[in-house]
């Protein structure tokens, strides 16, 4: 694999990532599943699974209409070829709450993609949000909390 296809690839897996986040802070169900092969997996904060783009979209647009849902943050950590054709990224999330202005610590957490290339383009066959919650070492979640404080710089964005 060469380098600029793996710069490539790897810019396009954060495309589609920022994209995810970009839908579920404007509430968009469709665009938030988009991203998403046909077949695929995501597995949520609460640890609910949905197996494919359009059981995304219906789960998405049912909590969009029912919850009044926070903005994430996300800073990536890593992107990175796995193999040929599949790029994982990493990246630490917060969550402003719905009428807050800031991040809530216990709302943090890892979030994980794998995607795969589609014929000419990319998409995320897997996805799962890890609650970052480092039980016993609150300084850890006061650490990640500052982080994500410090990146989100009054605006949410992404690296």
């Amino acid at each position: 694999m060469t380098n600029e296809y793996s710069q490539r690839s790897q810019l396009a897996v954060r495309a589609l990532y920022e994209g995810v986040l970009d839908a579920w802070n404007r509430r968009s169900a469709e665009e938030m599943a988009a991203p998403f092969a046909e077949q695929c997996l995501l597995i949520g904060f609460d640890g609910s699974t949905m197996h494919s783009r359009s059981e995304i979209a219906q789960a998405m647009a049912g909590i969009f209409a029912d919850h009044a849902t926070g903005a994430y943050v996300g800073k990536v950590r890593s992107v990175q070829a796995a193999a040929p054709g599949v790029v994982l990224l990493l990246a630490a999330t917060g969550v402003v709450p719905a009428g807050s202005a800031d991040l809530n610590p216990a709302l943090n957490a890892w979030q994980t993609v794998v995607a795969q290339q589609q014929g000419d383009g990319w998409q995320i066959v897997q996805m799962q949000t890890t609650p970052a919650q480092f039980h016993g070492r609150p300084e850890l979640v006061a650490q990640l909390t500052e982080e994500l404080r410090a990146w989100r710089g009054g605006e949410e964005r992404y690296e």
